[in-house]
């Protein structure tokens, strides 16, 4: 596939750059707005289990929990029920925090992200909301994206499903 912008100039998409660690909000050549972000501590890769951020180009698949309040805990894309706080931080010290909301991406390119045993979406690769405090701008993740919740906020407004994602 392609790296160049999605066909239709007018539609918004996401870059996601794994050597910046940042997310940008593009609109054909034009940045709109920019993020910090962290991706895996592994690296990027696209096998089932290794722990890496998926390359290529991608589309965001479902947007999760839209109405929630901020610092909402999500487990298997559902609500807790739970807001995070430092207090349940201790209580389950080994949760990889999903948080606010999600934007469940899907590979485009069979092969290389789509299908098999490389298939974004059915290793519920995510952009989500992680803890006040998480080191952003810097690997880290367990292969999704993660975002600050005041940013993710931001960008949920602004894209839809079926919004085009590239992760270079």
């Amino acid at each position: 596939m392609s790296t160049t912008p999605p066909e239709n100039n007018h539609a918004p998409w996401l870059r996601i750059d794994i050597a910046t660690q940042r997310l940008s909000l593009m609109q054909a050549t034009q940045r709109l707005a920019d993020y910090p972000v962290s991706t895996a501590a592994n690296g990027t890769g696209q096998q089932f289990g290794s722990g890496c951020t998926p390359t290529g180009w991608h589309q965001i698949r479902a947007r999760i929990g839209d109405g929630c309040p901020v610092n909402t805990v999500f487990v298997g894309r559902r609500a807790t029920g739970e807001i995070y706080s430092p207090s349940l931080a201790a209580e389950h010290p080994c949760r990889d925090w999903i948080l606010t909301r999600i934007l469940w991406l899907s590979g485009l390119e069979p092969g290389k992200n789509r299908l098999g045993q490389v298939d974004t979406m059915r290793r519920f690769i995510y952009i989500h909301g992680c803890p006040d405090g998480t080191p952003l701008g810097v690997i880290g993740s367990h292969g999704c994206v993660r975002m600050d919740n005041r940013d993710l906020l931001a960008l949920f407004q602004r894209v839809n499903a079926g919004t085009r994602v590239q992760i270079r």
